[in-house]
């Protein structure tokens, strides 16, 4: 003999209802069956509304009534054939009767008392089992039903009865011993106290009700049939990567469903524990897929941790005081007064000064646990020897479970340093002596970070996924994301990195997808976005709250650059190109500095200098050995060297400025380049990576533009500029024909000082042959001194610059 069980959804109209007939058919022609089915889906949640509403005074309750009747009818008209339906039609409707008297009876006496909840509730699981029961019959004859209260004795503890085990296995097994059937139907979750009064056995308590029945008659299995494919890794509508955990113990089962697992109900598993039964989950909508086998046999396996779990809706209740050191029976009377009210207290931690005691429950208990326990230690509290219990809510328990957790070290230093990493403050933390739990409270809103970051860790095999956020698609975003698109895959197979573009943003438009952006079409989404705001597109970013954020700033654009301090203040990492924050007042450098440390949130700009030369990474490396930078020369703009490069006789200075904003070497505003501005700011940037304090003014900017063209308002007028100035750009052309020089605009630092300038290269100097768009970067330092370690390469061009940036988020992955 089996018991099935078939949960809420399995059951939730006609057509699931005939795939649970057909499961039951295929599984009784070998033997007898006894299928328990909860009520249909949402029906229990709309009997609780309609009775508050009618307790309330509210006659709302008598439109969810109306379509509860109207739900239970249509199911019957569909699995009953037309000629079988009148009689329990009129059946139903005398039971929808029975109910709506008791409502309106809670409408006219404004009480809802826990017995008449009971009552009520029952009717979801009495109408569902009396349906499906008649559906069966239809293609399974020898099929009977069987009303759950007739055997299931409990006392009078309305809401969440307790089970009377000794009388009710004796009338589970009367019953079974004489019934022919071979598959008998029954409600879940109902029971009836021993003088005949309905009681139910908590919400989710159909679980329960079937393991009731299997551990009286010791039956064969126990087989859950639910909407997923078993127990999983952790909650798959949270944690997309989730698996199904095929099979697992009594304990490591119970374990995960107390803390929120909600495909089992947590008292189910005594009964048949008692007996050695195994339970089966399965799917009902894929009844091929393996399933869940939990059992008491304990399969060993690689990975310590079955599972990841939670429990939402949770308050901190903290009692302390000195008062409480070394005076016995303070635990005891704090538990005492919190069993009085009928808390159920989920977590417990202790100080082992004694001087605290933390305990975890449900948020709809908190008030009344706050007046109680104030009220017992009031003596205390009037004395100052314990101090009023400090109440903590929106907070979330989170676990770890698994047998074999405690013949492994280091597992609890994983699972906190995997929760520091992203930011996720820890309030109290638990251990079983068993060790088959680590338990820790966090903020809810921290939930699905935690959860997908644990999950990470201990179940992807070391796969690291980033949630980039991109603000910026031109020239160098349109790269950077071509780029992702086509590493992505070489990413996860090699780097164990996998890399997801939740956001995209340009000056007009942005657009988010919490699962991903297909790259393939991600013009097509940003158009389709929402018109961009930059204080929205941070709002989201932080109400996401993904793990492993990265914000990337593909800009050239200052507001863009002020909004750093916000992203590394939630652990949201920074990669950009964008020189003005790295550049701005040196308090301000220093503080984004700090930020990236304090949140640890990586902090990265490897493309403010020689976009994809590892520039900034070797000064780094260079001070963080010990050694000291003492002078750096430098050509830092790819765009300046392009243009003197490519100016020459042949070539007007307004023609080769133009084709380097054509190729994408310039800013959009070519000013930012020619005016010495942007040279200036990547040598301050070195030089506060080398360890000396400097600001932008301190830099002298020897500028080769004529004032006229640098005053200009907009691009038209300034290249219009550029032909009236020829003549003056000619000259420069020739003075350097002359002295046999090429120009170059040159960055230098020493001494404490620094400046910026176009120079006229002799032949025998490094700087001379530098051809096209390159960078070049000399640097002085105790251990080069005579041979500067020279670093040369292309510094401009959108493909390296997103070849830079991309770089800056694999070091992050790699972290």
């Amino acid at each position: 003999m089996k018991v099935l069980k078939f949960g809420g959804t399995s059951v939730a109209n006609a057509q699931n209802i005939k795939l649970v007939m057909s499961i039951v058919m295929n599984q009784s022609l070998n033997q007898q069956l006894i299928v328990v089915v909860s009520a249909f889906s949402k029906v229990t949640d709309m009997l609780q509304l309609a009775s508050q509403k009618a307790a309330a005074g509210d006659e709302n309750y008598k439109t969810i009534l109306a379509e509860i009747e109207k739900n239970h009818l249509e199911v019957l008209r569909e699995l009953i054939p037309v000629q079988n339906q009148s009689g329990l039609l009129s059946q139903i409707k005398r039971i929808i009767n029975h109910l709506e008297t008791l409502l309106d009876g809670c409408y006219l006496l404004g009480e809802l008392s826990a017995r008449t909840s009971d009552t009520i509730l029952s009717f979801g699981e009495l109408l569902s089992s009396f349906i499906i029961s008649e559906g069966m019959q239809q293609i399974i004859p020898n099929s009977g039903y069987k009303d759950s209260r007739e055997l299931i004795k409990t006392n009078a503890d309305f809401g969440k009865a307790t089970v009377n085990f000794e009388v009710t296995n004796k009338q589970i097994n009367l019953f079974f011993e004489s019934n022919e059937k071979q598959v008998v139907v029954m409600p879940g979750f109902i029971a009836a106290s021993l003088d005949g009064i309905n009681t139910t056995l908590g919400r989710g308590g159909s679980d329960y009700t079937a393991a009731i029945l299997a551990g009286a008659l010791d039956v064969q299995e126990l087989e859950i049939w639910t909407d997923v494919n078993g127990m999983f890794t952790a909650n798959p509508k949270i944690v997309k990567q989730a698996k199904p955990i095929a099979f697992i113990s009594y304990q490591e089962a119970m374990e995960l469903s107390h803390f929120g697992a909600k495909v089992l109900y947590p008292p189910t598993i005594q009964p048949v524990l008692r007996k050695n039964i195994p339970i089966l989950i399965k799917n009902t909508f894929e009844p091929e897929a393996e399933g869940t086998y939990i059992s008491n046999q304990f399969i060993t396996t690689s990975n310590p941790v079955k599972g990841i779990t939670h429990i939402d809706k949770i308050t901190l209740i903290t009692l302390e005081g000195s008062g409480m050191i070394g005076v016995s029976g303070s635990s005891k009377r704090l538990f005492e007064v919190l069993s009085h009210h009928k808390i159920n207290v989920i977590f417990i931690t202790q100080a082992s000064s004694e001087h605290s005691i933390c305990i975890g429950i449900l948020n709809s208990d908190a008030a009344v646990a706050e007046d109680a326990i104030n009220a017992a230690f009031e003596v205390e509290i009037i004395q100052n020897k314990v101090n009023p219990c400090i109440v903590e809510q929106n907070l979330c328990i989170i676990a770890i479970v698994g047998e074999n957790m405690k013949n492994h070290q280091g597992l609890s230093g994983r699972m906190f340093s995997t929760l520091g990493k992203n930011n996720v403050n820890i309030r109290a933390i638990a251990q079983g002596a068993s060790e088959r739990n680590i338990s820790a409270v966090i903020n809810e809103r921290d939930v699905k970070k935690a959860l997908n970051s644990l999950h990470e860790n201990f179940f992807e095999e070391n796969t690291k996924q980033l949630n980039l956020f991109v603000m910026g698609v031109g020239n160098v975003g349109e790269k950077f994301i071509e780029q992702i698109q086509h590493q992505k895959k070489f990413l996860k197979e090699k780097l164990k990195i996998n890399l997801r573009v939740i956001a995209l943003s340009n000056s007009r438009k942005m657009y988010f997808d919490e699962d991903g952006i297909s790259l393939k079409d991600w013009q097509f989404a940003l158009e389709t976005g929402e018109p961009c705001n930059q204080e929205q597109f941070i709002t989201q970013v932080k109400e996401l709250n993904l793990r492993n954020s990265i914000f990337v700033d593909i800009t050239a654009n200052e507001s863009v650059s002020k909004t750093y301090e916000q992203y590394l203040k939630h652990n949201i990492a920074v990669v950009t190109c964008n020189k003005i924050a790295c550049a701005s007042e040196y308090d301000n450098y220093k503080k984004l500095k700090k930020l990236s440390r304090q949140f640890n949130a990586p902090f990265l700009f490897e493309t403010n200098v020689g976009a994809g030369l590892p520039i900034i990474d070797t000064v780094k490396n260079l001070v963080a050995s010990g050694d000291k930078v003492n002078k750096i020369q430098a050509v830092l703009s790819g765009s300046l060297n392009f243009i003197f490069n490519n100016f020459d006789e042949n070539n007007t200075f307004h023609d080769v400025v133009k084709e380097a904003g054509v190729q994408g070497f310039t800013e959009p505003d070519p000013k930012i380049d020619l005016s010495g501005i942007d040279v200036a700011r990547k040598i301050l940037i070195l030089i506060r990576e080398s360890g000396y304090k400097m600001e932008i003014d301190e830099i002298t900017n020897e500028s080769f533009m004529p004032a006229e063209c640098l005053d200009t308002t907009n691009n038209e007028a300034f290249f219009k500029s550029l032909q009236t100035h020829a003549a003056h750009f000619e000259s420069i052309y020739k003075e350097a024909l002359i002295k046999e020089s090429r120009l170059k605009y040159v960055a230098q630092f020493e001494d404490g000082k620094a400046n910026v300038g176009l120079r006229f290269i002799p032949k025998d100097h490094p700087f001379y042959n530098l051809e096209g768009k390159d960078n070049i970067v000399l640097f002085f330092t105790n251990r080069y001194v005579h041979q500067p370690l020279l670093i040369k390469g292309a510094g401009a061009g959108a493909a390296v610059t997103a070849s830079g940036i991309f770089a800056d988020v694999i070091r992050i992955g790699n972290i």
